[in-house]
């Protein structure tokens, strides 16, 4: 049988060519691969608009080969536009987010009606709560009618489980996209983004890191410049890391530039000042290139550090009233 591993910015990592009952499902899932029920098709998660993960596609190829599939690959690591990924990204989103609102009405008339169901089996029961009468004829219709609304009930609270979980899921999806352009979030994206692009440099540059010192001697593990294809693969991850960095960095400066994102520097907080961190206010004991020092718990030997961006009000110390609420 034969098998395709493709790979593309927009459509991720995907396997073509599989059946039910050949045996792939176990290589591919032992590889990191997961089956994806709406495309009918494995694949590797979160693979859209990201490099190729080599490692598991070049593993599963070899070991479906071994099993006797015929095993081609597809792979392109051209990478879109941030701002296009971006965009399909939050159209997808959008999609998502209509699928779970239309599944949370389904699950919400299923447990109104559970519930209406439920009321016909308790209307049912003898009224006033009359107590089963042994050896009468009705014994056995009671019983079945008591079993018959426990039943109704537990299915009415299932459903109204099923509702509530359906519900958050469509709300949680609702946030999803704004919590991602967030500026907090889309700063801290930029941090990490810039320190993976660092790392990879050092692995391009070749880099020494000292594992310890002596008085005399110097101890260090040294590694060459990254070379071959292993090269080729992290110049590829970092143009597409850069574009991200350029489009993430632009969205934040029109955040800062529209007031929703702050601009605090050590040019504009200096020590004394007060700020404001998750809702209480610390006064500054150091100001530092990227982020404040403060003391977070009252008499605490340590002082603890708070990024600029996280920082979410900010008193100068000559405005800033006697007491404070720390």
């Amino acid at each position: 049988m034969s098998v395709q591993i493709t790979h593309s910015a927009a459509e991720g990592t995907l396997v073509h060519g599989t059946n039910r009952g050949d045996g792939t499902n176990t290589i591919l899932k032992a590889a990191g691969f997961r089956w994806f029920r709406t495309l009918g098709l494995w694949g590797i998660a979160h693979s859209r608009d990201r490099q190729p993960n080599r490692h598991k596609i070049t593993a599963a190829a070899q070991a479906l080969r071994e099993a006797g599939h015929t095993v081609t690959l597809d792979i392109d690591d051209t990478h879109r536009p941030a701002a296009q990924a971006e965009a399909d990204r939050a159209e997808r989103q959008a999609h998502r987010v209509e699928v779970l609102n239309d599944k949370a009405d389904r699950r919400a008339q299923d447990a109104h009606a559970a519930w209406e169901a439920e009321q016909r089996a308790m209307d049912a029961l003898p009224p006033g709560g009359e107590p089963i009468k042994i050896g009468h004829h009705s014994e056995r219709r009671h019983r079945n009618a008591i079993a018959r609304s426990n039943q109704a009930t537990r299915r009415a609270i299932d459903a109204t489980d099923a509702a509530d979980t359906a519900a958050a899921r469509a709300a949680a999806a609702t946030q999803t996209t704004a919590q991602r352009y967030a500026p907090i979030t889309v700063k801290n994206r930029i941090d990490k983004l810039e320190a993976e692009q660092r790392a990879d440099q050092r692995q391009l540059d070749g880099h020494r890191r000292v594992i310890a010192r002596t008085a005399t001697v110097e101890y260090a593990d040294e590694f060459p410049p990254a070379t071959g294809s292993h090269r080729e693969q992290i110049i590829a991850r970092m143009a597409q890391r850069a574009d991200g960095i350029t489009y993430w960095k632009n969205i934040y400066a029109t955040q800062q530039a529209q007031g929703i994102a702050n601009t605090y520097s050590r040019d504009t907080i200096a020590k004394g000042d007060l700020i404001q961190y998750l809702n209480s206010w610390y006064t500054v004991l150091r100001v530092n290139t990227k982020s404040v020092s403060i003391r977070l718990h009252d008499n605490a030997s340590w002082t603890d550090t708070v990024a600029y961006h996280k920082i979410t009000d900010h008193r100068p110390v000559r405005h800033t009233p006697a007491t404070t609420d720390q």
